[in-house]
């Protein structure tokens, strides 16, 4: 899958930030353009993990490839 990342540096804070459009509330941040980046996979990594919460019994899971 390729994912648009916004990377943008902030003076005020001397750090890199990275958003993504495509999933709003997605973001990350760190002291390097490399380390702001890499946090950011991690990020999404966690995003598309699927939780343990147990689901109604009336539910259908379907695992879907994009």
């Amino acid at each position: 899958m390729k994912i648009r990342a916004v990377c943008e540096y902030d003076v005020e804070t001397k750090s890199w930030s990275v958003t993504c459009p495509e999933l709003p509330g997605l973001t990350s941040c760190g002291d390097t353009e490399t380390q702001a980046l890499e946090n950011f996979k991690q990020a999404i990594d966690l995003f598309f993990t699927p939780d343990d919460d147990a689901l109604p019994v009336e539910s259908k899971v379907v695992e879907m490839v994009v």
